[in-house]
């Protein structure tokens, strides 16, 4: 049986309130080959990047979709998908997710979509538990304590509402984490990295996940203009000698654009 991955959405937000959000997906389908389609055709997409990037792995579909993942996958490890035209999309895989043969369904974007950026970042201090959420996957360098980045905005219609997306992350050690079994770390927690838009906070996250959704408050979009994110990781609460960070990874951000 093929599996088909698209997603399930969970939570939006409102402004000016901040809140915690996850992501999840949903799997089903049937098929005999690993395959990339488009979502709302069902055609299937040759010539799509399928990457890991922790492990310095790409491949190609071909003219059918199919692709084939050479390379082995023990722990949960961002698998992204890439082609022009399309929405980025990522995918939290472990062992058990090519088990069988999956469907990965992928989103034509619309004019208003902004991609910010498709590469994968680490943030905190390189210094973490092997009990860590997924830290036996952490491969990029940290850069810092915080991500963030400035992308214009041109004027959308009165009647779209725009959402940040954040594709995939993994490494995330607060207490909700921990207590879903997701983080192995059983002395102490973190704080939930923090999302700010044009210096306001808008959102924490919790939960390591995929296709984390956070709607952009309308009040502080800049059109026409400069518009920033930043992520910021959270800090370990049992340490007080010093700031501890705890450290993520995170790749595929943009800015989606939904009717209201």
């Amino acid at each position: 049986m093929k599996i088909l991955i698209s997603f399930l959405l969970i939570c939006t937000f409102c402004a000016p309130a901040w809140s915690a959000i996850s992501g999840n997906i949903q799997k089903n389908g049937y098929g005999n080959s690993n395959q990339v389609i488009d979502s709302q055709s069902g055609q299937p997409i040759g010539s799509a990047k399928v990457t890991l990037p922790s492990k310095g792995y790409h491949t190609q579909t071909d003219s059918q979709g199919r692709f084939e993942l050479g390379a082995k996958v023990d722990a949960p490890t961002i698998m992204s998908v890439d082609k022009d035209g399309y929405k980025p999309f990522s995918l939290t895989v472990d062992g058990a997710t090519f088990s069988k043969p999956i469907v990965i369904g992928i989103e034509k974007t619309n004019p208003h979509d902004i991609v910010i950026d498709k590469d994968m970042y680490h943030i905190g201090d390189d210094n973490y538990s092997e009990n860590s959420a997924n830290a036996g996957e952490f491969r990029v360098k940290a850069i810092g304590p915080y991500y963030t980045k400035v992308f214009p905005i041109k004027r959308s219609a009165n009647n779209e509402q725009l959402y940040l997306i954040i594709g995939s992350v993994i490494g995330i050690d607060t207490k909700m984490a921990r207590d879903m079994g997701q983080s192995k770390v059983t002395t102490a927690y973190a704080s939930a990295p923090e999302i700010y838009f044009n210096g306001n906070k808008i959102a924490e996250l919790q939960l390591n996940g995929d296709n984390q959704q956070i709607k952009l408050p309308s009040n502080l979009v800049k059109c026409n203009q400069d518009n920033q994110v930043t992520i910021k990781c959270g800090v370990n609460l049992f340490q007080m000698a010093y700031i501890d960070y705890d450290d993520v990874e995170f790749m595929n951000l943009y800015i989606e654009s939904r009717p209201k």
